[in-house]
C-alpha cells in the first residue's frame, strides 16, 4: 500500500493531476498508520478461530 502511494504521488506530481496526489497521500499514511501497527505487535484486520 505504501509503494502504490509513493507511485501515484509521483505519477500525480509529474502529470499535474491532483486527485492522484491526494490518493497517493492518503494510501501512504494508510499504510504507513497498519505497517508501525502491525510492527508493534497488534492485530490488524486479523481473523478470529473459533475452533
Amino acid at each position: 500500500m505504501i509503494l502504490v502511494g509513493v507511485i501515484l504521488l509521483v505519477i500525480g506530481f509529474v502529470t499535474g493531476i491532483s486527485i492522484l496526489w491526494t490518493i497517493g497521500l492518503a494510501l501512504l499514511l494508510i499504510g504507513a498508520v497498519l505497517w508501525v501497527l502491525g510492527a508493534v505487535g497488534h492485530a490488524v484486520g486479523g481473523r478470529r478461530h473459533y475452533w
